[in-house]
Parts: structure tokens; sequence; C-alpha cells
């Protein structure tokens, strides 16, 4: 006989999987329909059965044992060192306890046949711990064995596809970084590129000047690798605990270190890192800006051109225009425009640089200063700028949010993929950068950085669109890059105002937020415009954020063996980082101290 809706009691089954996630199924488990009350579910719509109270009392008994199957072989797949069932958490699959054998009589079937049941080996008993094995075994050959079988086939797909069961936020859905999962790996490489390459690379060959060709590009290349390491920590902690996502630096730095710790260790660094960032990029893209348009307008220029603080206005206006996009995938556009533009004005900086004569009492020897204490801090300082120059790392869980995740699929995969590609970039943009620079000026390096120097050494030797071209790539990439800086500024702003309203931020309340936080960093930008000559002192202080806390994390969440190499290796790498972050923080003050800050305070050159 063929059925048309087969009742039984599955409530207990499907209640375990969440309905969110049935839109992300392969067809062949969208085959299990199951809609309210879950306890129908449909397979043939063309006859009907109706079973007898009898036999749905042998049906219900019957699933069970095979719903048992299913939850045996999950756990079969879990380590020994398991919780027990009362700590388990509320995403395992737990079965309840199954109907006694000895309480389910032997009916007929509805062809009057009995089913078939397995013989002990004593005196040919009916076995009373009997569970089937296999989908095709030779007790299916009644007619519940079809349609039954077809559902835990299903089910079985649903399973390996889902994999573990993530409790999502629904808050989530609301905010800038989780409101859109349809990333990739070639969004993940434009974020972490535009993310990567910025002006801090510009300011590379002034760490050369202090400690020379060899120990500048050791120190370059163990940095780089370090924080290699480290990027591919946080991308495996993403999904470290089954049926938990981290989206953000600082939920992965609470999990790991606790909350109260966590948030103090990480909140300071993780918003200087995005909000402070974006006040250096208005500075950097404003007096970038204003460059450029001395450059093409040259003895054509107006006697009251704009002064340096209307060009930071004029930039922060572009950017709070730009800002206007609504999450994280959607400046995926921006994010490609800000890498291209940052690969080319890098090669283009460097290569003019090379392409020119040097100035005339060019040395490579490392700067001279007078005391022994002062060429110590002044290495530290450079220390600092070389970490400084390595940022995005408290943007490397923000971007792998955006991607989705299962158990096939998970989104460490793609994340990997794009990081390797960007900052394989990065090394062709930083490296290039620092040797060619200070092959180019030496220790006669102004503290601005290679692109001062390209300026101020041959404003009049190289083409006039050629400086200028360099000079708006510069801006494009400003542009682009505070868009993801200031992404976690909006996310945290929308978090809380989502979870006192219990409603999204409406278009009017977002743009209204992200109008004022551009202006907050215009202003800072005006009151404090020698926040660019601190580039030592802030590399140090946001070092631990890439080079330390990753390693901590790692075993404090993976747990390897104690006192194994992995253990040793990753405690020793992160206590050295929060080592380098004192030396360079004392080194950066020192500088301060020694060459003296001009403090400003809204005057901006």
């Amino acid at each position: 006989m063929t059925w048309s809706t087969f009742h039984i009691f599955t409530a207990p089954i499907f209640e375990l999987f969440p309905t969110h996630t049935y839109s992300s199924l392969s067809p062949v488990s969208r085959s299990v329909a199951i809609n309210p009350p879950l306890s129908t579910v449909k397979i043939f719509p063309s006859q009907t059965f109706t079973p007898t109270p009898l036999q749905k009392h042998s049906l219900c008994s019957f699933c069970h044992q095979i719903y048992l199957t299913l939850t045996t072989t999950h756990s079969k797949q879990t380590p020994k060192s398991a919780t027990p069932m009362e700590e388990r958490p509320e995403t395992e699959l737990i079965s309840i306890p199954a109907t006694p054998r000895d309480s389910t009589p032997e009916i007929l079937t509805p062809s009057g046949q009995r089913s078939p049941r397995p013989q002990s080996k004593e005196g040919g008993k009916s076995s009373t711990a009997w569970t089937p094995t296999s989908f095709i075994s030779p007790r299916f050959l009644s007619p519940i064995g079809t349609p039954m079988k077809k559902v835990l086939v299903n089910m079985k797909g649903y399973l390996e596809e889902v994999g573990h069961l993530t409790k999502l936020n629904p808050q989530d859905a609301w905010l800038p970084i989780t409101e859109s999962r349809n990333g990739n790996a070639h969004y993940a490489a434009f974020h972490n590129l535009n993310a990567g390459v910025g002006f801090q690379a510009l300011v590379l060959p002034v760490a050369f000047s202090f400690l020379g060709w060899s120990w500048g590009i050791i120190s370059l290349t163990i940095a780089y690798i370090w924080q290699l390491y480290t990027l591919w920590i946080l991308v495996q902690l993403h999904e470290a605990v089954p049926g938990k996502r981290y989206n953000r630096y600082v939920e992965l730095a609470e999990a790991a270190f606790g909350n109260r710790l966590g948030a103090w260790l990480s909140l300071f660094p993780t918003a200087y890192l995005s909000a402070g960032t974006a006040t250096a990029l208005i500075l950097v893209g404003g007096e970038t800006m204003k460059l450029f348009f001395e450059i093409v307008c040259g003895p054509l220029c107006t006697s009251n051109p704009l002064t340096t603080v209307e060009w930071y206005l004029v930039f922060t206006s572009l950017c709070i225009v730009l800002s206007q996009l609504p999450n994280l995938n959607s400046i995926a556009g921006l994010s490609l425009v800000g890498a291209v533009t940052a690969i080319v004005y890098s090669t283009m900086v460097w290569v003019l640089s090379v392409g020119q004569p040097r100035p005339p009492n060019i040395s490579y020897e490392p700067i001279a200063l007078p005391t022994f204490t002062s060429s110590i801090f002044s290495v530290f300082n450079a220390l600092g700028i070389i970490a400084f120059a390595f940022r995005g790392h408290n943007l490397v869980l923000e971007i792998q949010s955006t991607m989705p995740s299962t158990f096939k699929h998970p989104a460490h995969v793609p994340m990997w993929k794009g990081a390797k590609v960007a900052y394989f970039f990065i090394a062709m943009c930083l490296f290039p950068v620092a040797i060619g620079g200070f092959w180019a000026y030496g220790n006669l390096m102004p503290p601005g950085g290679i692109l001062n120097a390209l300026f101020g050494f041959h404003e009049h030797d190289i083409s006039r669109w050629l400086l200028a071209t360099t000079f708006l790539l510069v801006v494009f990439s400003c542009l682009s890059s505070f868009q993801i800086y200031s992404m976690p500024v909006f996310d945290n702003f929308e978090a809380s105002y989502t979870h006192r309203t219990n409603r999204p931020c409406s278009v009017w309340v977002r743009s209204g937020f992200r109008v004022v936080y551009g202006f907050i960093n215009f202003f800072i930008g005006v009151a404090l415009p020698f926040l660019s000559s601190l580039a030592g002192l802030l590399g140090g202080l946001t070092l631990p954020v890439t080079f330390a806390y990753p390693c901590f994390m790692w075993v404090l969440i993976k747990k390897p063996t104690k006192y194994s190499f992995n253990w040793y290796f990753n405690w020793s790498l992160g206590w050295l980082g929060v080592a380098f972050s004192v030396a360079f923080t004392i080194g950066g003050i020192w500088s301060i101290v020694d060459n003296g800050l001009k403090l400003k305070f809204f005057k901006p050159n």
C-alpha cells in the first residue's frame, strides 16, 4: 500500500534541527518537507493511510529505534572525553529514553505478515536490544521500508550538510558586519588587501634609516612571517567551538580571557585601530588632496587656495557619502578599488624614487646618535614602525563572519584562500617600498616617509602628471580604507541601539550616526594634527592585537597538550610579543621626548 501522509511522533527528532537553515540545504535535503505541525512528514500526495492505534504504537517504537541509530552514529564521532549528558551544550543531539521492547507487542503489518526480528542465540527468542544497522537491511521489506528509508536518507544528508548546529543571534541579522553572509574568497582578498596596505607602508624606509640594511630586512621578514601565522590562528579560531561563530575580535578575546579581562585587553587597541586609523586617514587624505591640487593647478592657482583644514573637510565629506553603504559585503567594490590603487601607488612611489638620481651625501649607515641609550630606544621606535605597518588583524574575524559556513563548507576555507592571495600582494608592496625607498634616500629619509621624500627631492625632476596620478591614487586608497576600518565602529553603535530598542536601525538613524562619526574624526584630526608622528608609539600599543593575543587565544581555546611543542611555541611567541610591545612603547615615548613633538593643537600644517 502506498501512503499519502505518514503520521509519526517525530517532533522530538525534528525539533533538534533549526528551520532557519532550510533555505541553505541541498535539493536532496529539501525533499524532507518539515512544515508545522512538525509531526507530519509528507511523502506521496496521491493516497491516504490512517494507522490504527496499535499500529501507531508499534511505529513509534520502531521509528525511535532508528532515531537511536542516528544519534549513536553521531556519538561515535565524539571524543571519549566529551562532557556528561547533563553538561552537554544545547546544540548536541541528545537521545530520549527508548520504548522498552518488552512493552511492544508483535503485531501484523498492513500486508498481514509479521515484521521479522532477529533471533537470539538462546533458543530463538526475540532480541530485546535490536537496533537496525543498515538502511537497506532485509528488515525493511515491509511496506514501511520505502518511505522510511527515504526519510532517513534525507535526514542523514541534512546532518552531513549542516554538521554542527550553530546558534545564531537574531540581532546579528540587523548589524552591518553580519547583516549579509554571502561573502566569498574574492571578497576576503579585497578586504584584507585594502586593510593591509595603506599609508603606514610609506614610513617603512624611516625604520630602515635607524636599523640599516641587514637588520631592517631581517626585522621586516620576521614580522611578516609572524603576523601571517597569527592571521592563520584567527581564521582557525573563528569557529573553534562547535555551534558558535566568533564574529568580532572582542568576542574571541572575551571567550579566551574571560569577559572582563578580554574586554579590558582588546577594547582599546581595537578601538584605536578602527577609529584612530580613520582619523589618521583623514589627515593623510586631506594633505594628499592639497598636494594633488597644487600639482595639477600649478601657477594657475588662485591667490586664495583652500587651507589644510578645508581640505580635511572635503575629504571627510567624501568619506561620509561613501559610508552610507549599509554593510561590510556592500563595500566589497570599494575594497577592490582600494586594493588596486594601493598596489599601483606603492609600485609607482618606489619605481619613481629608484629611477631618479640619488641625493648627494647619501649614506646607508644607521643614523648615529650621541649616546648608547638613545641608539637603543631609536631602534625600538624603528621596530615599532615596522610592527605598525602590519595592521588589519582586528578585521579578520569581521571579514570571515560575512561568509556562509556549513559542516561541508566551513568559512575558514575561502577566508584563508583570500587571505593568502592578499598577503602575497601585501608583501609585494611593503618590501619594495621599504628597500627601494631606503636605497633611493638612505638616512636622508624625512620623518614623513617616502611620499614626502619623493615630493621634496624630485618635485621638478618627475613629470607633474605622474606625481599628480600618484597622489590621486593615495586619496582613493585612503577613501576606501576609511570605510572598512570604520565598519566595526558602525557595528558597535548599531549593536547598542538594537539591544536597547529591540529593533533594527532605521535608515535615518544609521545615516545620522555615520555623519556624526565622520565629523568627530574630523574634529579630532584638526585638534590633534600631530597624530601621524606617533607611528612608533601607537605601533607598540597595538602590537599585541597582531602578534601576541592570537597566540594566547590558541592555547586557551584549543588547549594543546601541556608541555608539547605547540604549547611552548605559542606561549613563548605570545610573551615575546608582549615584551616587544612594552619595549616599542617605551621607544616611541623616548623618541617623542628626545626629538620633540610640536603640539600645535588646532593648527595643522
